[in-house]
């Protein structure tokens, strides 16, 4: 028998198709009767623990126990249970979670650009604007679009073919130089409807937005730069890292003032909520402004959240050894152009788990060691947790719970991963890259050691480890 746990009701037909009993919780993401949002605070500076507890790991660790037990009383079944987990973001933090805390819960889980490192990653969402803001230039929406286009092109065929898809933004991080577009053309529409994006807090007025006619200037040029990379303190201290080029910059669009005739700042509720209500303890549901906040700011903020929510919402333990040792696998992806959550997140967290258990080895040896119980994929073009729309021949697996219970029932470990994209049909596994040779016809997965540095990032910023 087959239990399958998840984050979210669009795991449970998967689930039932592979012959499981699937069940699943909101666990406070608010698919129920209430958000842990509504919940977290019990009046204004005073947190609800209870509920961050649920919300970081205790609601999964409660459905996997009871659903385990449900199925083996409801079908009456002595033999082993296995037990499967399957979610994607907040979901993928929430399975880690419990990966790190409970070793023989799960014998496998299959987790999607996991949201972890909380401290870091929710007020990551606000450097964007912040970047603007420091610069003095807030572009249109449309100049950031085309930069995101003339990226793609450039950077589709390193990988050896040209299909639409940026599969190695490795490569493109390394080549591309964005001040070569400075000067291209740009156009969009005026829009007939509201410039209100949901998420966001509009700073301004402002109802429409208008027709974009104009080029490419030598400040969006340098905004794409900054971003790309990642926050610094003003020491020039790393102190996170942002999404691939190649991806959107949906965290930096700005709104059109129809009032003053400028783009002002829009500040995304993924980043300005958690400021405002669970680092003030305030009541509301984003910051009012960004006046005064600096790179420094940033950094505060961050390195508060990851201090207060440390044991139950950054969900970096790199030790998972009781849970290899309890013979379970995890097979962990995400999207390469990931515009919510950084795909170097997941390579950081799979690289420090690699440093922390097997300390003593040589790089292929620990890479062995870490194929045993974990692998992790990129999906080239891939956007946050399914297909891109901006590069959807780069497809998004579809079959990895059934590659799970693969490996884990019959030992057939996954040595690529089944992908739906055209461009890329077959996921190679970290630390290896995809490459075309024979003008497109030949197809592996290399290494190639300056890719690998590239991911790679020194967070010299904190004076303790950030895994």
């Amino acid at each position: 028998m087959t239990s399958i746990s998840s984050q979210g009701a669009v795991s449970n037909p998967t689930g039932v198709i592979v012959g499981a009993v699937s069940g699943y919780t909101d666990g406070g993401f608010g698919t129920f009767d209430s958000s842990w949002d509504e919940v977290f605070l019990l009046a204004n500076d005073t947190i609800n623990w209870q509920s961050v507890y649920m919300m970081g790991y205790q609601a999964h660790w409660e459905l996997a126990t009871l659903g385990k037990e449900f199925t083996k009383n409801f079908f009456n079944v002595s033999e082993k249970v296995y037990s499967y987990y399957q979610a994607c973001s907040e979901g993928g933090r929430e399975g880690w979670s419990q990966l790190q805390r409970f070793a023989d819960l799960f014998d496998g889980a299959t987790i999607g650009a996991p949201a972890l490192r909380y401290g870091q990653q929710q007020v990551n969402h606000l450097t964007a604007a912040v970047t603007e803001q420091t610069l003095g230039y807030y572009p249109p929406t449309c100049e950031l679009e085309k930069i995101v286009n003339l990226t793609i092109a450039f950077c589709d065929p390193l990988d050896g073919k040209t299909d639409g898809v940026v599969s190695r933004s490795d490569l493109c991080k390394l080549q591309f130089d964005v001040n070569s577009i400075i000067g291209e053309t740009y156009y969009c529409a005026a829009s007939s409807g509201s410039s209100f994006t949901p998420g966001k807090r509009q700073v301004g007025g402002g109802s429409t937005t208008p027709e974009q006619n104009g080029t490419i200037t030598a400040q969006a040029a340098e905004l794409a730069q900054t971003l790309w990379d990642g926050l610094h303190d003003s020491n020039g201290k790393r102190t996170y890292i942002y999404y691939q080029p190649g991806a959107d910059f949906g965290d930096a669009d700005t709104t059109y003032n129809s009032e003053t005739g400028e783009w002002e700042a829009s500040i995304t509720g993924l980043g300005g909520q958690w400021v405002a209500q669970f680092l003030q303890l305030k009541q509301v549901d984003n910051l009012s402004t960004l006046d005064n906040v600096t790179y420094d700011t940033l950094k505060e903020w961050m390195i508060y959240g990851m201090q207060k929510y440390g044991d139950s919402l950054q969900t970096t333990a790199p030790d998972v050894s009781a849970f290899a040792n309890a013979g379970g696998k995890v097979i962990h992806v995400h999207g390469e152009q990931d515009p919510s959550i950084p795909a170097a997140s997941s390579i950081r967290y799979y690289e420090s788990v690699r440093n922390v258990m097997f300390p003593n080895a040589t790089f292929n040896a620990s890479t062995e060691s870490m194929d045993d119980f974990y692998r992790l994929f990129l999906v080239p073009g891939g956007a946050h947790c399914g297909v891109n729309t901006d590069q959807p021949d780069g497809g998004w697996p579809a079959t990895t719970l059934q590659t799970i219970i693969e490996w884990v029932e019959n030992g057939v470990a996954p040595t690529t991963l089944n992908n739906t994209g055209t461009a890329a049909p077959s996921l190679c596994k970290w630390p290896l890259r995809p490459l075309w040779s024979n003008n497109g016809m030949s197809f592996d997965c290399v290494y190639d050691q300056a890719s690998w540095d590239s991911w790679m990032y020194d967070f010299d910023a904190y004076t303790t480890p950030v895994y």
